[in-house]
C-alpha cells in the first residue's frame, strides 16, 4: 500500500456492444488468466443466444436473471463464548451483485453441455425464469438465514 498518494477509483468502461457497466463487470468476473476477448465471445455468445430463446431484449433478460439471484441476507460465522453461530447479516449492493454473478458463473460451469455460451445461457434462462441452480443457492443461503434468525443478536 502506498504511503503518498490516494488510489483513485478509476472505474469500469460500459461494454462495448451493449453499453452496460454490468455487463462489462460480467465479463471481468468471467475472464480467466486475462483472457478478457474470449470472455466477452462468450457472453455475446450466451446473450445471442438468450435472443433467441426468450424472444425478449438480451439485455432485459440477463439483467433481470442477475436480479433474481442476488442475495439479501447471508450468513457469517461469529465465535460467542466457546460456541460457533451462524448470524444473519444483510449484504451491501456490491457484495449482492457479485455474489449473484459468481454463482450464475460458476453454476453455468457445472452445468453439462457443448459450449460455454449455451451453458451460460442456459443457466441466465433458468435464473430468468426463478429456476436453475444459481437461484437454488440463493433460496438456500435465505434459508439458512431464515433458520439462524435468533442468532441476530449477535451482529456487531
Amino acid at each position: 500500500m502506498g504511503r503518498k498518494k490516494k488510489t483513485v477509483d478509476r472505474g469500469i468502461l460500459p461494454d462495448p456492444k451493449y453499453n452496460s457497466v454490468v455487463v462489462s463487470k460480467f465479463v471481468n468476473r468471467m475472464m480467466w488468466q486475462g483472457k478478457r476477448s474470449v470472455a466477452l465471445r462468450i457472453v455475446h455468445g450466451a446473450l445471442g443466444t438468450l435472443q433467441a430463446k426468450a424472444d425478449k431484449e438480451p439485455l432485459e433478460v440477463f439483467l433481470k436473471a442477475i436480479e433474481n439471484v442476488k442475495p439479501n441476507v447471508e450468513v457469517k460465522s461469529r465465535r460467542v463464548g466457546g460456541a460457533t453461530y451462524q448470524v444473519p447479516i444483510e449484504i451491501r449492493e456490491t457484495r449482492r451483485e457479485a455474489l449473484g454473478m459468481r454463482w450464475l458463473i460458476n453454476a453455468a460451469r457445472a452445468r453439462s453441455g457443448h459450449g460455454m455460451d449455451e451453458r451460460l445461457a442456459a443457466e441466465l434462462l433458468d435464473a430468468y425464469n426463478n429456476t436453475g441452480t444459481a437461484f437454488k443457492k440463493k433460496e438456500d443461503t435465505h434459508k439458512m438465514a431464515e433458520a439462524n434468525k435468533a442468532f441476530a443478536h449477535y451482529r456487531w
